[in-house]
């Protein structure tokens, strides 16, 4: 259980931040940067979940910031660490459950799909291109040190979970957004 009564410590005043470990990094490391951009993407999410007027949308939403939490974790933990909080195979798979039956509604793609269409679409769409950053920067820090494969997987079945879940919200709405190469030469 979190517990915090305290907000700021000053610890981090001189530029580095404490891992679920104990020890301090650098505010400037690659896998700080990783998490940054992983709480990034999650309070994209939350921005999102304002326009997702039906409750499946809302809770399938809401899993996933709870699994960005997890992620956070995951990426704030450093190897070796014995009972480290995670990302499994099994929220990864979740996904591609998901991934298939909303995309199992859907026609299939004759363009590219710009990012627009309805509210929650297009908050979709921001929010799964800080997916893709979070996921750069994660592999990028995997370059370095030890990332999990789970948590670079979750990443990148999320970035693809949140285009579908966009082009689903556009399905009940007007539609997706087509891209027209060269309309406007």
């Amino acid at each position: 259980m979190v517990k915090l009564n305290r907000i700021y410590t000053r610890t981090g005043d001189d530029g580095t931040t404490g891992l679920v470990d104990g020890s301090r990094t650098p505010k400037h490391s690659a896998r700080v940067t990783a998490y940054g951009t992983v709480d990034e993407a999650n309070a994209a999410i939350g921005l999102a979940r304002l326009h997702a007027s039906e409750a499946a949308d809302d809770e399938r939403l809401a899993r996933i910031q709870n699994d960005l939490f997890d992620l956070g974790a995951d990426l704030a933990t450093p190897p070796g660490i014995e009972g480290a909080l995670r990302i499994d195979a099994a929220q990864v798979s979740r996904l591609e459950r998901e991934i298939d039956a909303m995309n199992a509604n859907l026609a299939p793609l004759k363009s590219f799909v710009l990012p627009a269409g309805t509210p929650l679409a297009a908050h979709l769409h921001a929010a799964r291109t800080l997916v893709r950053r979070a996921e750069r920067d994660a592999v990028r820090a995997a370059a370095e040190e030890e990332i999990t494969t789970e948590a670079i997987k979750y990443l990148n079945r999320l970035s693809d979970h949140l285009f579908v879940m966009a082009r689903d919200a556009n399905a009940r709405g007007p539609g997706d957004v087509l891209w027209k190469p060269g309309a406007n030469r």
